[in-house]
């Protein structure tokens, strides 16, 4: 076997940019089996003997009436209840023929008749629904399965996600937990396999023809809520091996398999096998889009994007149609030779976006279900007018203007550099539907306003497969030098806040922080009117991940920071080139190094950051530490505070979202195999456990739901742009703040549509009025949390929201019913 492993451990470095993951193995639980041979079973059938099953038509979930308690320390820094999953296993195998077989267990996962793990998903990818639901979805399903590496294997061990609705029950004191399974379960795409996009035609040298079921995975898709409720998931995985022994000698296939022995590894730490086939995996981009109606927990397919993308971030337009940007059409060997050997008129453009992130961007049209791409293609071979280099799953927001935001942060593969553009990613950027045109704004972390330099259009002029390339240089050049001629006292200002940065007290974190941050959050604050009436300012808090390493050719390195910073852009500047202007400026520090934290942006203004890891669990997975204590941002200090542990450690695909009821719902965790090995526990030696993903959940109760809390008694539940409204309240005078907060559609730290709008209010006889923002750049279509708060009674001066209202604020124009389904 010593020439064997070698040969894998060759293909595991071949492959050591790879990502995603997590294992499986079963806890120690109690189990209890129903269905099997028995009889067929239908899974859409409701059964009561099965928890697992929907009772069509789904009811939603209720958080009215719910009593909180805390004890000693709990009421200061919060309470984790939990944990909590779904009871049951459910699937059929060689036993079981088109049976299903039901599993009541506490165990994560189960073996089935053919030796392989049967696992409760994971939620990596998470979406409150407008009835209070929550669908979720798994990541990388099968890691489980792997028997030697992630790398050699997954690209025939790994499946497609399954999905699962999650039910927190009726009004009452307490939750009332149950799951619904979505139909299909696994989001139905390409049931008939995808055309993947290899380094050869024909498919040679890959088994991407012969492996049925993982083509069409929703894990690496971004999700958005759609303007009628309904959740989009954009993009996924189709997972083959590229090259693949098996399929340069289908003989080797026969001699892998014939080898069944496992070795047991010292004290807990797992066993090895060896698997049917070796080769390098490829993680391919989808093209597909598909949407989750919870009015029947399906998922349907609907308009193909033109390019295959794994990590894309979505965001709403104003118009209620949805921008995508980035991602990646294959993960691991982005070299797309395929189409010009294959001869298609396409090649050499595919050619040229190889060893780079998909540049350009699309748009989706909402009330025809299609994808076009953005901006225009004077050239062919070249990009679009409206391209650009980003990383993967770039922070993306939509400012009060309608213009999108790049906050310069995403997620990068480090320390080897994932992209020969990589260094663009260090300028903050905004994009103009309109003009389907990106402008920078600004060196992130930094207070120098590039268009005050002539320097707008400078990453544009660096992407040399830029339709506008020579046109740019020499704009940019001009600009610069007429910039110091035409204007030296606006250059001499911004060379000035350059020099102040530098001499800033705090200009280790300042430099430290600047430029391009990874694995890291980033939290629009609440948007608030300004003197005029107008919501003219948007700011983002950014803290921990990893730094960008840019002169060492990294877009980030290992080790996590605690540095934090707050971004923020005003719009409808009159002085300034684009009408905006960008800034930045240093705020507390996390109390630790945070990598892949989870934010939350609360209803009393502060944001808590949930979980994580103090080293890069992709760089080296199962070398880092888990961080279970919660932290919490106070805006008014700029500083962050300890908070209460979580009890369970969630490191990679951890995810956390705030509840109707101002709780927060966290779950997740599915880390990629140790090394990129195995499922290799080294938990008992202080690291990150990677015995395989959490299925489980836990829900933090922050310090305000043991207050007096104020009482929602009546609103609307529809309003539309510019419409004023009463809230009946239980004590109106009482009352200082009211919030539309939009439900989270959150993946891999991103949600695009985050915001909270406060809404100036009077108070009246028992109620509070507000009028909902005019400008739908503010409030975009869609479904809304409506809180409002108070200050404690108890001399404490906490703010306490109330548990909110539904309220889905209208499409211009438009009922939502008109929103066509493909």
């Amino acid at each position: 076997m010593g020439h064997l492993e070698r040969l894998i451990g060759l293909s595991l470095l071949a492959g050591a940019l790879a990502a995603c993951g997590g294992g499986g193995g079963g806890g120690g639980g109690d189990t209890a089996v129903s269905g099997g041979g028995d009889g067929p079973v239908d899974e859409g059938t409701p059964r009561a003997e099965d928890p697992m099953d929907p009772a069509p038509p789904p009811r939603g979930a209720s958080f009215a009436g719910r009593e909180y308690r805390c004890q000693g320390d709990e009421c200061q820094v919060g309470q984790f209840t939990g944990p909590f999953a779904e009871p049951t296993i459910r699937y059929s195998d060689a036993s079981t023929g088109d049976n299903l077989k039901v599993v009541t267990t506490d165990d994560k996962c189960l073996e089935d008749s053919e030796g392989d793990l049967r696992c409760k998903p994971a939620a990596g990818s998470i979406a409150l629904l407008p009835d209070n639901r929550l669908v979720y979805f798994n990541a990388l399903e099968g890691t489980e399965n792997v028997e030697f590496s992630i790398v050699a294997e997954f690209g025939f061990v790994a499946v497609n996600d399954q999905t699962r609705v999650l039910n927190l029950g009726p009004a009452g004191p307490r939750d009332s937990i149950s799951w619904e399974r979505p139909s299909p379960v696994r989001g139905g795409a390409n049931v008939d396999g995808n055309d993947s996009d290899t380094l050869l035609p024909g498919k040679e040298l890959t088994d991407a023809e012969s492996t049925p079921g993982n083509d069409g995975a929703l894990f690496c898709a971004d999700v958005i809520q759609l303007a009628d409720g309904r959740i989009m998931a954009v993009g996924g995985t189709d997972y083959y091996t590229e090259p693949s022994l098996g399929s340069v000698f289908p003989q080797a296939r026969d001699v892998l398999g014939s080898i069944d022995n496992d070795i047991p590894l010292p004290s807990n730490f797992g066993e090895i096998s060896v698997p049917d086939d070796i080769g390098v995996v490829e993680l391919e981009g989808l093209k597909d889009a598909r949407i989750f109606d919870p009015t029947d927990n399906s998922w349907t397919q609907t308009g193909h994007m033109i390019h295959g993308r794994w990590y894309p971030s979505l965001v709403t337009l104003p118009s209620g149609d949805i921008f995508v940007a980035s991602g990646v059409t294959k993960l691991l060997k982005p070299v797309y030779t395929g189409a010009l050997i294959g001869g298609e008129s396409s090649g050499l453009r595919e050619l040229l976006q190889s060893a780079d992130n998909v540049r350009a961007s699309e748009t989706y049209d909402l009330q025809s279900g299609t994808w076009s791409e953005n901006g225009e293609r004077p050239l062919p071979g070249l990009d679009s007018t409206a391209g650009k280099p980003l990383p993967l799953y770039p922070r993306l927001h939509l400012l009060p203007n309608g213009q999108v935001f790049y906050n310069a942060a995403g997620q990068a593969f480090n320390p080897f550099g994932q992209s020969y553009n990589q260094a663009q990613w260090n300028f903050v950027s905004v994009y103009d539907p309109e003009q389907e045109l990106w402008t920078d704004l600004g060196y992130a972390g930094l207070n120098v306003q590039l268009d005050e330099l002539g320097l707008e259009r400078i990453t544009n002029a660096l992407t040399l497969t830029s339709p506008n390339l020579l046109e740019d240089l020499i704009g940019t050049g001009e600009g610069l030098l007429s910039g110091l001629l035409g204007d030296p006292l606006g250059s001499l200002e911004q060379v000035q806040n350059l020099l102040g940065d530098v001499a800033d007290p705090q200009v280790a974190n300042r430099l430290l922080g600047a430029g391009f941050r990874g694995s890291t959050f980033s939290i629009m604050m609440p948007l608030r009117q300004n003197g005029a009436g107008e919501y003219d300012t948007a700011r983002f808090l950014t803290a921990g991940g990893v730094v960008g390493a840019v002169a060492a050719t990294s877009p980030g390195s290992y080790l996590a920071v605690p540095n934090a910073r707050m971004d923020t852009v005003e719009v409808n500047v009159p002085d300034t080139e684009s009408g905006m202007r960008y800034s930045s400026e240093i705020v507390g520090n996390l109390n630790g190094p945070r990598w892949y934290s989870t934010a939350v942006l609360l209803p009393d203004g502060s944001v808590m950051a949930f979980n994580g890891a103090n080293r890069d669990e992709v760089v080296l997975p199962g070398s880092a530490n888990p961080v279970q204590v919660t932290e919490r941002f106070d805006p008014n200090t700029g500083t962050w505070t300890p908070m209460a542990s979580s009890l369970n450690p969630r490191t990679y695909h951890n995810t956390a979202l705030l509840l109707p009821d101002g709780r927060v719902l966290v779950g997740g965790h599915a880390p990629i195999n140790t090394a990129y090995l195995f499922s290799l526990n080294l938990e008992e030696l202080g690291f990150s456990p990677n015995d395989g993903r959490d299925p489980s959940f836990e829900i933090y109760s922050p310090p305000y739901v043991f207050k007096d809390r104020p009482e929602i008694l009546s609103a609307p539940t529809e309003v539309s742009h510019g419409e004023a409204i009463d809230i009946q309240v239980d004590d109106a005078a009482a009352i200082n703040e009211v919030l539309l907060v939009r439900r989270t559609s959150l993946t891999h730290l991103v949600d695009g549509d985050q915001r909270t709008v406060v809404l100036p209010h009077t108070v009246g006889d028992g109620q509070v009025s507000v009028t909902i923002p005019g400008n739908a750049a503010v409030a975009p279509a869609g479904h809304y949390l409506l809180f409002v708060n108070r200050v404690a009674s108890d001399g404490s001066a906490m703010v306490v929201p109330s548990t909110a209202a539904s309220v889905q604020v209208l499409l211009p124009d438009a009922a939502p019913t008109l929103l066509v389904r493909q």
